[in-house]
């Protein structure tokens, strides 16, 4: 009986460039290849790499929209509560509902809404905590918050061929390639 030993899978390729634009043009050169399972790394923000990963817009500001409405509407529902039904104190007068009276506070629960919503959506549309990724296995990629920038194509993308992606990228003129195991 043949004992057939398991291919070694890897979870992607990974380019290796020393500037920002390089990292731009490799990634608008991927999309227009076709491949649509990729991920770009970078030390500093970059606004065009974007639109060359064709990345949609975020959810995030519908989030805290929702978040500071929310907040908002529950803070004035709290003074409207506490001060018309559950406590009614008739004080000189004034009206029990009282809506100048609560706009300090529906005020500060609209922002405390929006804010607490902003910190949970990021997180939870970023993925985060996220203690493991692939790409840590690669030790070029310590560089990767200090002065280098990298493209990974994932083998989850139908386009993705083992050999063919490698000369694809090496063809972008990287510094190096590297194969990222799981």
């Amino acid at each position: 009986m043949a004992h057939v030993a398991p291919t070694a899978t890897i979870y992607g390729l990974m380019a290796e460039f020393e500037t920002p634009t390089g990292l731009v043009e490799a990634a608008e050169q991927a999309r227009l290849a076709g491949y649509r399972k990729l991920d770009a790394y970078s030390p500093i923000p970059i606004d065009e790499l974007n639109e060359a990963l064709a990345l949609r817009r975020t959810r995030l500001p519908m989030l805290v929209l929702a978040g500071g409405i929310l907040g908002g509407l529950a803070g004035y529902g709290l003074e409207y509560w506490s001060q018309a039904i559950a406590y009614p104190l008739n004080i000189g007068g004034r009206p029990l509902h009282s809506w100048p009276h609560f706009i300090p506070v529906t005020f500060e629960t609209t922002v405390l809404g929006a804010a607490l919503s902003a910190f949970v959506g990021m997180w939870a549309l970023n993925g985060l905590p996220q203690p493991y990724h692939p790409v840590f296995n690669v030790p070029e990629f310590a560089r990767a918050s200090r002065d280098r920038f990298f493209l990974v194509i994932e083998t989850a993308d139908p386009r993705f061929d083992r050999h063919g992606t490698e000369q694809f990228l090496k063809g972008l003129h990287p510094v190096g390639v590297h194969e990222v195991a799981p």
